[in-house]
């Protein structure tokens, strides 16, 4: 998907701070232009104005007076420094009565046409046209008016000028940030970013930026433990497959040595095996894999399932199992097998001998439903909760259970809880500890048996007197989903 190129960020302020100077400056200057003309307008027009109020009162009085003789001279000393005035007084016949100058010959003239009444009575009216020169006025408004043009242009390039510098001395703290992120590279991830000399507007992005170099430096030595973990996974098998084979081919064995030697390394491949396919699965997930859903009217009788197949263990560790509450909904049930049957191989691993793993099934909020599995035995470690979901993370650093366990039991089961939209979920305090993971199911109605409460409100641990709740075992006998063969 292309995308147009947006350009220097410097660049487009500086034109359009040039734009809107220029846009700023030619409205002050239109302004003050148009102010001018008006202004100039307004006093030609009061200037006829009161020429033709005093030419009233001369026809006036020489009509009074009668005094004709005198009024062509009285009207002579009317237009003494008025240079840029012209009258001509017509009588009804078209004949002049008076004339003084005449109107220049270009357009910059400003004429008001009246009739003034004759000095005799006899003659009637005259029709006056009184004329006043304004070129004077129309120059100086050029002038005016190019002046300003030119204000405008100065001005604009004189504050583009300036916008352009303060553009760049404001864009100083981005490209501090640019050579601050070039020095970045995988073994300077510790690094980050100095925002103590940044704008307030910048300091949002720069915590942003520090807290994904956090993530992606955490992210970083979890690949380079998980490259050693897969190391130390695989080499033990492989280093137990060579020696037994050496050994093997050292002298001439029976069939029956020879059958046992390769049962050992049959074990020890599949636990390879194991390994293997647990790791492309999770690189699937990583990748987007996406639960394939299916209705599912019983998330207690898949549990019942699962837990049946755990029966012998459970036994053998001194455990009974109990599953509280139900939901339905849309999930991969073979995926989900295979998550709930991680959860309780891991409690039945941890879990005091005597006591009582749960299985809670409900929902906390409409269209999520929670599956988790609730053990008593020693409290984790706050600090390790959030590692539990690691690949390869033991709580155990001796490793004492790696024959059996390779440490990827949890991480399956959080990739599955995103595969549907969840999450996965890790709580420990007072001895009981509760594991499991939130799912996605798009149905809306309330479940049957929601969660509620807390874990040591419910669960059974050695000495304590348990309920006899009236629950129903018609799913005992169910078989396992042929999808799914265990964990």
């Amino acid at each position: 998907m292309s995308r147009s190129r947006i350009g220097s960020l410097g660049r487009r302020l500086s034109y359009w701070l040039a734009l809107q100077s220029l846009a700023g400056l030619v409205v002050v200057c239109a302004a003050v232009y148009g102010a001018t003309h008006v202004g100039f307008q307004t006093r030609q027009s009061e200037e006829l104005v009161q020429k033709q109020v005093r030419l009233r009162h001369l026809l006036a009085e020489a009509s009074r007076d009668g005094d004709v003789a005198t009024l062509k001279h009285r009207l002579d000393d009317f237009f003494i420094g008025h240079p840029d005035m012209a009258l001509a007084l017509i009588r009804v016949d078209g004949s002049e009565f008076y004339r003084r100058l005449s109107p220049p010959p270009t357009g910059d003239v400003r004429v008001a046409r009246f009739a003034l009444p004759a000095p005799s009575p006899e003659q009637g009216s005259l029709d006056a046209v009184l004329a006043l020169d304004i070129r004077e006025d129309a120059a100086l408004l050029r002038r005016i008016g190019f002046t300003l043009a030119v204000a405008a242009l100065a001005g604009t390039l004189l504050v583009s000028g300036g916008g352009f510098l303060l553009v760049r001395l404001g864009l100083r703290p981005l490209r501090d940030l640019v050579n601050q992120t070039r020095q970045l590279a995988a073994d300077t991830l510790h690094r980050r970013l100095d925002g103590s000399a940044q704008p307030e507007e910048l300091e949002p992005l720069i915590a942003q930026f520090n807290e994904l170099l956090g993530r992606l430096e955490l992210a970083y030595s979890q690949l380079e433990g998980f490259n050693a973990d897969v190391a130390h996974e695989l080499c033990t098998p492989l280093a137990t497959l060579i020696g037994s084979t050496e050994l093997a081919l050292r002298k001439a064995r029976d069939a029956g040595e020879l059958r046992e030697v390769l049962g050992s390394n049959l074990e020890e491949l599949q636990r390879v095996a194991s390994i293997v396919h647990d790791m492309l699965f999770l690189s699937q997930a990583d990748r987007g894999a996406a639960a394939r859903r299916v209705p599912t009217p019983s998330l207690a009788v898949l549990a019942r399932q699962v837990c049946d197949y755990h029966e012998a263990a459970l036994v053998d560790a001194g455990l009974t199992l109990d599953i509280d509450g139900d939901a339905k909904g849309s999930f991969d049930t073979p995926l989900l097998q295979r998550a709930l049957s991680n959860l309780v191989g891991n409690a039945t691993r941890y879990a005091q001998r005597g006591s009582t793993v749960r299985v809670e099934i409900g929902r906390a909020t409409p269209g999520e439903v929670e599956l988790r599995v609730v053990n008593c035995g020693a409290t984790i470690e706050p600090s390790h909760l959030p590692l539990l979901f690691d690949r390869f993370y033991r709580g155990d650093p001796s490793r004492s259970d790696a024959d059996r366990n390779h440490g990827l039991g949890l991480s399956i089961v959080a990739a599955i809880a995103r595969m549907h939209g969840g999450r996965p979920m890790a709580s420990s305090s007072g001895g009981i500890s509760a594991i499991g993971l939130s799912l996605k199911d798009g149905v809306a109605e309330p479940s049957p048996s929601a969660l509620t409460g807390s874990p040591e409100a419910m669960l059974l641990c050695p000495g304590q007197r348990a309920p006899s709740p009236d629950r129903e075992s018609a799913c005992d006998d169910a078989r396992l989903d042929r999808g799914w063969r265990g964990p």
